[in-house]
Formats: structure tokens, C-alpha cells, sequence
């Protein structure tokens, strides 16, 4: 695997680490403690190290050490501080992180750019909400495929505009297992084709197809029957193939 040195550095050499660790704290919250792995761990920008953005939901949160440890010494993944959620939350969890932890708004903050960015959205599109509560009886769902279809293009304008020279990488959404709670069973693949319909017109955003990958592991990956998310086995398969796509793309 043979990743090229970035053209990305440093044009202001006063990134004070210590600020941004403290930044990063602040943004984070008690979240780290929620999800119980180091996901939400503190990474520095390394110069001349190629700089990797994971964007995504607890699934991603799950993969990113494993990503992390398969590009270590090769390029430096960050993620997102918190969980991406719904497509809707895209663009103002991108700019909250970047007033957060990049120059100008952060005096002594993170001055560089993105090299890659591997993003997902869908897995709370498609959940059935009541009261805040997953309720596939009485819930309403988050995003119908239409509004979904919507976010998305404006996802991939956003990115476009604001990361015009980061290579994109979107991971399908992987499947919603039988019984799961607030969610129905096939419906990642009703939103996974509407976003390939989307990003046909993006030819050069990368799809890395997390499903494919996943779907005949399902029953074997799966923390327990009728949970959307992965044990240890799955995480570490979907952090390989994740790290793999990012590698080629690099």
C-alpha cells in the first residue's frame, strides 16, 4: 500500500498543540465516554502527513481506530467530534468543527487542508422517530428519500465548494438487520440507490460500498440480533476496507 507525501502543510507555524487539545475537549464533550473507544481521542497534524477526515454516525465512531491503526505513520485520521447524525446535520457540524478547531476563528488553532474526506449519511435518515424515541409504529421518519436526495446533493456542493481540492470518499449505508428497533429491514438499500442517483452527477466522489461489504457478514458482525451496529470482528473489517479506499485514494 504506497501512500504519495501530500502537498498540504503548514503555511503558519503557530499551531499551538496545547490550545487545540483543549479546543478539541471543549468541542467533544463527555461523548468519548459515551461510546467507549478512542475514536474521540486527541490526534495532532503531523507536517508533511496527508490529512484524513472521517465524517459519520456511531457505525463510523466504531471503525475509526481501526482505521486509525491501519494508516498509522501514513496519514493522520481525524474525525468528526461528535455523532454525524441525520444528512441534515452535515453542513452545521462541519462548520461548528471548523469555527472550533481551525485559523482564524481558533488564534493558534489548525491551519491546514484537507487531503480526504470519507463521508456517510443515511443510517438516521431512515429511522422512524416519536418523541425522540425510535418508534417505527408511531415515528415519523427522520428523512424521506426525497429530502434525503436533497441533503445530499447539498452535502456534495458543500464539499466541493469548501474542499475544492480534497478527494471525496462516500460510504454506502450499511444494512438494517431484521427487528431492528425504529428502523425497517431493506431500507439502506432504498437509500443507498438514492444516493448513487445523486452522485451520478459527481463522477469523481469515490463510492466506497460499506454495504456490499457487510451484508453477507450481517448475522456474524452483528452486536446482537436486531442492533444496526458491529462487534469487534465487523469494525475491524470495516475499518480495513475503509482504510484500504482511502489508501487507493491517496
Amino acid at each position: 500500500m504506497s501512500i504519495g507525501i501530500a502537498p498540504n502543510v503548514f503555511a503558519n507555524k503557530k499551531c499551538d498543540e496545547k490550545i487545540c487539545r483543549e479546543a478539541w475537549s471543549k468541542l467533544c464533550g463527555n461523548i468519548g465516554k459515551v461510546y467507549k473507544n478512542d475514536a474521540f481521542k486527541y490526534v495532532h497534524p503531523v507536517k508533511r502527513r496527508p490529512n484524513v477526515f472521517l465524517y459519520g454516525d456511531s457505525v463510523s465512531i466504531g471503525y475509526t481506530p481501526q482505521v486509525r491503526k491501519s494508516l498509522k505513520g501514513k496519514a493522520t485520521v481525524f474525525r468528526l467530534f461528535t455523532n454525524g447524525g441525520s444528512s441534515r446535520n452535515f453542513i452545521s457540524n462541519m462548520d461548528r468543527m471548523r469555527k472550533a478547531m481551525f485559523q482564524p476563528d481558533l488564534k493558534g488553532g489548525w491551519d491546514f487542508k484537507w487531503d480526504l474526506i470519507h463521508f456517510n449519511v443515511g443510517l438516521h435518515d431512515l429511522k422512524y422517530l416519536a418523541n425522540g424515541h425510535l418508534d417505527k409504529k408511531n415515528g415519523k421518519q427522520v428523512s424521506s428519500i426525497n429530502e434525503y436526495k436533497a441533503n445530499l446533493e447539498l452535502i456534495c456542493r458543500y464539499l466541493k465548494t469548501n474542499f475544492p481540492d480534497a478527494k471525496l470518499i462516500f460510504a454506502t449505508t450499511t444494512p438494517v438487520p431484521p427487528n431492528a428497533k425504529g428502523r425497517y429491514e431493506g431500507d439502506s438499500l432504498r437509500y443507498n440507490q438514492a444516493a448513487r442517483e445523486v452522485l451520478v452527477n459527481y463522477p469523481d466522489i469515490v463510492i466506497n460500498d460499506l454495504y456490499t461489504i457487510t451484508k453477507p457478514h450481517q448475522d456474524e458482525w452483528a452486536q446482537e440480533p436486531g442492533n444496526v451496529h458491529f462487534n469487534e470482528q465487523g469494525r475491524a473489517r470495516q475499518g480495513e476496507e475503509v482504510a484500504r479506499l482511502i489508501a487507493d485514494n491517496l
